[in-house]
C-alpha cells in the first residue's frame, strides 16, 4: 500500500500490528506509544518528514479513547487531574507544532532534540525507582503504592489550588498550579515530538509529584487525546500555509496506526492492574532510555 503524503510503500499489517504490540505495553503506564511510533516511522518506514508529528497525533486521537474507557469503567480516571493537566499542555501544544515546522524540519536536529528530552525522562524515573526501592528494603519510609492496582480513585476535593484524592487507603495532595506549569512545559515539548504532550506527562507525574502510576495513567491518556485533537487540528490548518512542505497528517497511515492502537490500549488498560507498579515503572524509563540512545545514536 501506498502512502501519498508519507511518500512510503509498505504492507498495511506492519503499520497496525507494530502499533498494537507497543500500545499495549505502554498503555499500562499511561502513556500512548506514539512517543514509540515515531522512531518506527522515521527509521524503519523512512517517514521523515514534518507531517510525521501529525500523523502521530492522529494516531493518539484514534487510540487513546479506548485505553480511556476502560479506566474509567474501573474508577481509574481523574477527571480533574485530566482538566488540569490538558489546560496546561493545549497551549504548549500549539507553540510546539510551530517550531517543528519553523525550527525542526530536519530530521537530525529533531532526533537530537527528542532523544535529550526522552534521556532526561528516563534517568529521573530510574533515579526515582531505585531510590524508593532502597527506601521500601530498609523500611524508612511507607510504601505510596501497591503491588498491584486495583482499586478505584477517590476524589476528596479539588480547587484552583490542591487537588486531593485517596488510592489504596492513601492520600495525596498535589498544587494545581504546579500541573499546570510542568503541563505547559510538557505541552511544548510534546508540540514538537508529535505526541500530544499529554504522552510524557506520565513519567512527570510519577517522578515529581509521586503520585502512583496505577492512578495517573487513565488521566494521562485522556489529557494525551485531548492536547492530540488540538494539534491535529493546528497542523492541518497550518498545511495551506507551506505549500512545498507536508504538514497535514498522512490519514491513511494515521488510520491504520490509530486502529492497531485502539486495540492494544483496550488490552492494556484491562491488563494493568494486575502488574506491579514498579514493574511498570521499569517499564516506562526502559523504553524511553532505549529511543533516547537509538536517537542520538542516528542523530550523531
Amino acid at each position: 500500500m501506498y502512502f501519498p503524503t508519507a511518500g512510503i510503500e509498505c504492507s498495511p499489517f506492519i503499520p497496525f500490528a507494530v502499533a498494537l504490540g507497543v500500545s499495549f505495553f505502554t498503555s499500562m503506564g499511561g502513556v500512548s506509544g506514539a512517543f514509540l511510533l515515531l522512531p518506527f516511522q522515521m527509521s524503519v518506514l523512512g517517514y521523515t518528514n514534518p507531517s510525521v508529528s501529525a500523523t502521530n497525533q492522529f494516531f493518539n486521537v484514534l487510540a487513546c479513547p479506548a485505553g480511556v474507557w476502560r479506566y474509567w469503567r474501573e474508577g481509574r480516571l481523574l477527571w480533574p487531574l485530566t482538566l488540569v493537566v490538558a489546560l496546561g499542555t493545549l497551549p504548549g501544544v500549539f507553540a510546539g507544532a510551530l517550531i517543528r515546522i519553523n525550527l525542526l524540519p530536519d530530521p537530525r536536529h529533531f532526533k537530537i532534540f527528542a532523544g535529550l528530552v526522552l534521556l532526561y525522562v528516563a534517568l529521573k524515573m530510574l533515579r526515582d525507582v531505585m531510590r524508593r526501592r532502597k527506601a521500601d528494603a530498609s523500611g524508612a519510609t511507607p510504601r505510596q503504592d501497591g503491588p498491584r492496582g486495583g482499586g478505584a480513585c477517590r476524589l476528596l476535593s479539588w480547587n484552583s489550588r490542591l487537588l486531593t484524592f485517596c488510592f489504596q487507603e492513601q492520600e495525596y495532595r498535589i498544587s494545581c498550579r504546579g500541573i499546570v506549569l510542568l503541563s505547559l512545559i510538557v505541552g511544548l515539548v510534546g508540540g514538537v515530538y508529535g505526541i500530544g504532550g499529554g504522552a510524557i506527562m506520565a513519567p512527570f507525574l510519577v517522578s515529581f509529584f509521586g503520585l502512583p502510576v496505577h492512578a495517573v495513567a487513565g488521566a494521562s491518556l485522556f489529557a494525551t487525546f485531548l492536547t492530540s485533537v488540538a494539534g491535529v487540528s493546528f497542523y492541518s490548518l497550518l498545511a495551506p500555509l507551506y505549500p512545498g512542505l507536508a504538514v497535514a497528517p498522512d490519514w491513511r497511515l494515521g488510520i491504520l496506526l490509530g486502529l492497531g492502537g485502539m486495540a492494544g490500549m483496550y488490552l492494556g488498560a484491562r491488563c494493568q492492574k494486575h502488574v506491579p507498579a514498579r514493574v511498570l515503572k521499569y517499564l516506562l524509563a526502559g523504553i524511553l532510555l532505549f529511543t533516547a540512545a537509538r536517537y542520538l545514536g542516528q542523530a550523531f
